[in-house]
């Protein structure tokens, strides 16, 4: 079984851990329409990604 041979620092399990801390989701502005849409995203208001329209979405009413 495999034992370490010195003990882990504070410093080096803080680090190991902080890896793994929850990010929150990073939101930008569609340049289209500007509403708040996730990176790599369609935006679900005007259908567009990366400067083109992807999606036809339907006006409400």
């Amino acid at each position: 079984m495999g034992v370490p041979k010195r003990k882990t620092s504070k410093m080096r399990l803080r680090t190991r851990k902080a890896a793994n801390r929850w990010h929150r989701p990073q939101f930008s502005k569609c340049p289209q329409c500007g509403s708040t849409v996730a990176g790599h995203t369609v935006c679900p208001s005007c259908g567009y990604y990366k400067g083109r329209q992807v999606l036809t979405v339907e006006g409400k009413g």
